[in-house]
């Protein structure tokens, strides 16, 4: 993971991205992409809708302050980018398994997950 996606490694919280510059920004949105392909193509997830919104995740979490600032996604395969950029990135190759990380977004579980 360190040597693929050196920057994407560092990243467990908005807090982390934050820390970064904005020159490095394009870096990680294309690692976040390649990550989000590799690992939701190991488990038949919907690519299309977090693909479309790579940029979007992380210039929401690099100018808002999340979890403070509240983000709400349209459909829970949009939020595949916030999940990796969350703390959840080793988690996402169980995504749609059983005892896996849920590929969808609750009320309940939406609010924990900021």
């Amino acid at each position: 993971m360190e040597k693929k996606y050196p920057l994407l490694s560092e990243i467990n919280s908005p807090e982390d991205l934050r820390l970064l510059s904005k020159d490095q920004l394009q870096t990680v949105v294309d690692e976040l992409r390649a990550y989000l392909l590799e690992s939701v193509s190991q488990t038949s997830g919907h690519l299309a809708s977090g693909l479309g919104v790579v940029e979007l995740t992380v210039a929401l979490h690099y100018v808002y302050q999340t979890p403070f600032d509240q983000l709400i996604w349209d459909v829970g395969h949009q939020a595949y980018p916030h999940k990796i950029l969350t703390g959840r990135r080793d988690q996402m190759h169980t995504i749609r398994q059983k005892d896996g990380i849920h590929p969808s977004l609750g009320v309940k579980k939406a609010l924990t997950m900021c």
